[in-house]
């Protein structure tokens, strides 16, 4: 399969750079982005992630990837940070990093999961939880550039309250319709029963396949899976489903 290009070297992209926070914005009682300036930050695509790695006073280091939310900006780079329970990473980050403090960060890494500018087919965007990060990246890519591709995006999540990006996502942009799909708790005056997302959540919130859209697809595995087997049962040709999933 042909994979995009990535900006810059590989060892280039390998090596730990420093950043430094420079905002920081809850997005829901769970999660905060993180705006970090990264001065000799390469350049990324929608869709790419990166490694943090945080070193304590006694020399303990860790690391974990996190999707890159933002369009392609200079050095400025965020990434929307999900508080897993017990986590080693997420809880100080969502907790305990405040402006000014700094961090290390490598890459971008990947390529295969991006959304390239010069691409003009309609795309179909599923998300599932904290998987919508990622393809936040492509939808604010595809409006700093000015791009007329058609955006649909499907997105699944427990209840309202876990909703990422509030507001972004309430005032739209043209050319993107957004699709909510609850799987616990919907809000007052929705029409779509409770419940997982399914085939038929794709065939009338999508694309059809014979509009050859791209599918990006991101959340937990199990999640992931499911909503790719849909998509090729519904015809969609299996090149153009890409997917990014984290968990077990």
């Amino acid at each position: 399969m042909e994979r995009a290009a990535i900006p810059g070297r590989l060892g280039d992209r390998l090596r730990w750079r420093a950043a430094e926070v420079t905002e920081r914005r809850v997005e829901s009682p769970t999660a905060v982005t993180v705006v970090l300036d990264a001065p000799e930050w390469p350049g990324h695509l929608a869709g790419q992630h990166v490694d943090v790695r945080l070193t304590a006073e006694d020399g303990y280091s860790t690391q974990r990837s996190y999707s890159i939310a933002s369009a392609q900006d200079g050095t400025r780079v965020e990434l929307t940070v999900q508080r897993i329970p017990d986590g080693e990473v997420s809880p100080y980050l969502v907790d305990q990093l405040m402006p000014g403090d700094r961090l290390e960060m490598r890459g971008p890494v990947g390529g295969w999961f991006v959304w390239r500018p010069e691409q003009r087919e309609p795309v179909l965007l599923v998300a599932g939880g904290s998987g919508v990060v990622p393809l936040m990246s492509m939808v604010r890519s595809r409006q700093a550039v000015g791009s007329r591709a058609p955006f649909r995006l499907v997105y699944s999540l427990r209840s309202p309250q876990e909703q990422l990006y509030g507001p972004e996502m309430q005032q739209g942009a043209p050319g993107l319709d957004v699709t909510r799909v609850y799987t616990r708790q919907a809000p007052d005056g929705a029409t779509r029963p409770v419940g997982r997302i399914t085939p038929e959540d794709l065939t009338h919130h999508g694309w059809p396949p014979d509009f050859q859209p791209y599918c990006y697809v991101c959340g937990p595995t199990s999640f992931v899976e499911k909503v790719a087997a849909y998509l090729v049962l519904l015809g969609h040709d299996p090149d153009r489903v890409r997917t990014e999933r984290f968990g077990g």
